[in-house]
Formats: structure tokens, sequence, C-alpha cells
């Protein structure tokens, strides 16, 4: 069933589109009073001054290596999944597979490749990766010179990302089996 919205005619009034106009004036008065008068600027110098990033910004996507300079992603790929615009793209190591670069970790990624162009800053890669390998930066401007720059590839990421502490799985990991060797618990 389809609804019918009748539209009342324009008066002679509003055809002539001052009262649309005599709003838009008034609204660039408010604007230029504030800034000549009360001195309080609409814009900002933006290379000088910088945007303060409120809490909560979502900003680009980089990976991180944990304290002892690993690379934290294991080539799961479910951000490559999760991600909407489809802008993760990962290799995982061939069949003779890529030597981790840290112990309990079963693959490492052979590239790893965020097209910043299609990235819309939603954080679901970050909220679903398992190593915690995966983390939006506060930063907001990206630049580059050409379409090529702006695909981020693995040693980019990880440079632009730094190190984070966070969980080492592993290492825990390891903790706990040495631990279990040492002092064997007895089932019963």
């Amino acid at each position: 069933m389809t609804k019918v919205v009748e539209r009342k005619p324009l008066s002679a009034l509003e055809r002539t589109y001052l009262p649309t106009l005599a709003s838009g004036l008034k609204v660039t008065w408010k604007h230029f009073k504030k800034t000549v008068f009360e001195g309080k600027p609409a814009t900002m110098e933006y290379p000088e001054e910088r945007w303060v990033v409120p809490e909560g910004y979502r900003g680009a996507p980089y990976l991180v290596k944990d304290q002892e300079g690993h690379t934290k992603c294991v080539s799961c790929q479910l951000c490559e999944f999760v991600c909407p615009p489809k802008a993760i793209k990962i290799t995982p190591p061939g069949p003779e597979g890529q030597v981790a670069d840290r112990t309990n970790a079963e693959k490492m990624p052979q590239e790893f490749e965020i097209n910043m162009l299609r990235c819309i800053f939603c954080g679901f890669c970050q909220e679903v990766c398992p190593e915690e390998a995966i983390f939006l930066q506060r930063d907001y401007s990206l630049t580059g010179e050409s379409r090529e720059e702006m695909i981020y590839n693995k040693e980019k990421l990880l440079k632009l990302g730094g190190v984070h502490g966070g969980i080492q799985k592993w290492k825990h990991k390891l903790e706990e089996a040495k631990e279990q060797e040492e002092f064997p618990v007895a089932k019963i």
C-alpha cells in the first residue's frame, strides 16, 4: 500500500526564496560578528595549530609489535573478513610456511596491506583481532601524493604502529607451561 504525501503549494513569498536567503544571512551575520567583534576565529591555522583529538576517536589502524619487537599478527585473517569496505588484504604464508619470529606462533602473514583510501575507520579490525595486533592510532592527517602511497604494507604499518604492550598471550602460555613442567599437578 502506497502512502501519498500531500505537499502544500509554496506561497508567492516562498517562491522568491527570500525567507531562505534571510535565514542564511542571519547565520552568516552571527559568524561574522563572533569572528570580527568578539575575536573568536571560526577556523584554525592547521599546520601550526593541531586539533585536539577527543576521547574515543577512531583513527587509522596500524599493526603493532610486542615489547620484544615481534610481530603480533598470526595471519588469522579475521580482520580481513570483518572489514566492511574490504580495505585489508592479507596474504598468508605459502605451503612451505613462513618462519614465525616468536615461539608458539604457527604462522605469520607473508603480506599485510591496508588501503587507507578505502578504510572507513570503523574499528572492527581492532575489535575482532584475537592477538591484539591491530590498534587504531589517534592520527587524522593521512596524506599521500599518489594512490599507491596510501596502500600501507606490513613494514609501514609496523613502523607507524610501534610497540604496544597489551596482553602477551604467548609469553603467559610459555610461563604456564614451564610452571606445569616444574610442578606437575596430580589428577585425581
